[in-house]
């Protein structure tokens, strides 16, 4: 994925967003399109490849999916954190602070991240996306505190009406460190299986 843009089209219909993503690849050439379904029933289409096929692409995805389009994003020099992030990497042990962006919505955490790591020193912690999070996202900065604040500044400046809650906490205690730095899910402390 170190394409020069990535895209993200987030739907509250399951067809549509079937519908929508085939558009979008019949539509322009692009590099790869990762689409499936997320808690409690979005379904997300993600493309990425050059600038004019994706933004080709998106206006097709737009086009398909109707009134079912529940969020978008589009970035044309994604940061590469962000990519990283969606791999799975993970910036883990402590740190001077962390910083919190809670989203409503998958597409709104993905342009907090990419803003936030433009913007300030910072380092992504993780990126959780919709799954077991009730459709919302959850973008986590550690770095120094004034540019772990700036980038939560940033990040929530990006995301606008999507913004849920924001938080800088600095010095955060070792036990919770160990907490933030797992999976997130509560039932993974028992072994509760995902859902």
């Amino acid at each position: 994925m170190a394409a020069p843009a990535l895209a993200l089209l987030e739907f509250s219909s399951l067809a549509a967003g079937i519908e929508a993503g085939d558009a979008m690849v019949k539509r322009a050439p692009v590099e790869q399109l990762l689409t499936g379904t997320i808690q409690p029933g979005y379904y997300l289409a993600l493309v990425i490849g050059e600038v004019a096929d994706v933004e080709e692409a998106v206006a097709a995805g737009r086009l398909a999916s109707g009134v079912y389009l529940r969020d978008q994003l589009l970035l044309p020099n994604v940061h590469p954190g962000v990519v990283a992030a969606l791999r799975g990497a993970r910036a883990t042990g402590t740190a001077e602070a962390l910083g919190i962006i809670e989203t409503t919505t998958v597409a709104a955490a993905i342009r907090a991240a990419d803003a936030g790591l433009k913007g300030a020193e910072v380092a992504l912690n993780q990126l959780r996306l919709g799954d077991g999070l009730g459709g919302k996202g959850l973008t986590l900065f550690v770095g120094l505190v004034s540019d772990v604040e700036a980038a939560v500044a940033i990040g929530s400046e990006a995301v606008g009406v999507q913004l849920l809650r924001r938080a800088v906490i600095a010095r955060l205690h070792g036990e919770m460190w160990a907490n933030v730095d797992g999976s997130g899910r509560f039932g993974d402390h028992f072994g509760w299986p995902a859902t």
